[in-house]
């Protein structure tokens, strides 16, 4: 059987969770399509939450 791949929002958001983990600057989104971009910047905003709790160093 075939694994499919993730959704391409899904891998925007994670994509964008990574990048707050990093320290990355939320301009630093690599997408243009509105719904891509929005899902990147929820996941950067929920890695910049985790950091202020004390999940990353």
């Amino acid at each position: 059987m075939k694994r499919q791949k993730r959704d391409r929002h899904d891998r925007a958001h994670s994509k964008g969770y990574q990048a707050g983990v990093a320290g990355r600057s939320k301009e630093m989104c690599p997408y243009q399509n509105s719904e891509a971009k929005s899902e990147w910047l929820g996941g950067w905003r929920e890695a910049i939450a985790d950091k202020q709790q004390g999940l990353f160093k």
